[in-house]
């Protein structure tokens, strides 16, 4: 038997979690009554029953009902029932613009501001997170990422590492990324612009690739680079962060960038596999965007 609690910050991806779930074959309740969850679980966790895989989920919703939650956790920590706790979370300024975008209102906000409701949200269920075996930031994830996430955990049962980091490429001209938690500036390597037959081309092509990296300057500031990064990691993780995007800039986010991310990315991809790993070139198109209009 198998039984997960899905919770998290509202409009981090919870519904689309159970969606996802429930096609894996897990039987799913939604925003349950908590005075009743206990109840729920003895009766699904007979030995022998139909029913072998349950996904819970739980949020803000259940009100002062939320408080005994904890109370509940609890008896059933003494009880020896076994459960899991899937924790799912956002940036702040994430969550905001999904509730822009869908014109919803937050259920703490009352006549105030998201925000507001968002930050009263995290006090409130803090404590989850605490207790959450597998915390999944989807600020930078797409459905399709999070799929993968979900079967790893749920599906193929790897072993999971509560940090994800990306690996994002971009142009300063364009402005460094909001949720950036490592900037690095690269326009101090040949620019490969001034270049004719490289200048229509990106960082994702050989040529490109080979002119940036053909000098001992990139190669040095690549490995030592990659050495801060796998150094600062294990102190990220002790410090309880989730999600950490490492951010390397030049002046178009099309050279120079892109050919040092997909350099560390394919570095730092080779590693142990300790912590989610994925990369994105922010701006990499817009250079011809801009020009065409």
């Amino acid at each position: 038997m198998r039984f997960v609690i899905v919770t998290g910050m509202s409009g981090a991806g919870k519904s689309t979690t159970l969606k996802m779930m429930e096609d894996m074959g897990y039987f799913c309740v939604d925003n349950m009554p908590i005075p009743l969850m206990t109840k729920l679980t003895e009766l699904l966790l007979i030995p022998n029953g139909e029913i072998n895989k349950i996904a819970l989920g739980l949020d803000i919703r259940s009100g002062q009902n939320l408080d005994e939650l904890e109370d509940v956790l609890s008896g059933m920590d003494a009880a020896r029932m076994d459960y899991e706790i899937l924790f799912l979370d956002a940036a702040d300024v994430v969550l905001i613009k999904r509730y822009k975008e869908t014109r919803r209102k937050h259920p703490l906000s009352g006549g105030g501001r998201v925000e507001q409701g968002i930050g009263l949200e995290r006090q409130k269920i803090g404590f989850l997170k605490k207790r959450a075996d597998y915390i999944l930031d989807t600020s930078r994830l797409l459905v399709r990422e999070l799929k993968v996430k979900l079967d790893e955990i749920f599906v193929e049962d790897k072993e999971y590492r509560n940090l994800y980091i990306t690996v994002l490429s971009f142009g300063f001209k364009y402005g460094i990324p909001n949720d950036a938690d490592l900037v690095f500036d690269v326009r101090f390597l040949p620019n490969p612009y001034y270049i004719d037959e490289l200048r229509s081309q990106s960082g994702n092509d050989k040529a490109v690739r080979d002119y940036v990296m053909d000098n001992a300057t990139a190669k040095e500031f690549l490995d030592k680079l990659t050495d801060m990064i796998e150094f600062l990691i294990p102190y990220y993780v002790k410090e309880g962060k989730h999600q950490l995007v490492v951010a390397i800039g030049c002046t178009g986010g099309k050279h120079r960038s892109v050919t040092l991310t997909n350099e560390l990315f394919e570095r730092m991809n080779a590693g142990d596999g300790a912590y989610g790993l994925k990369k994105e070139h922010r701006d990499i198109e817009k250079d011809a965007i801009t020009k065409a209009k």
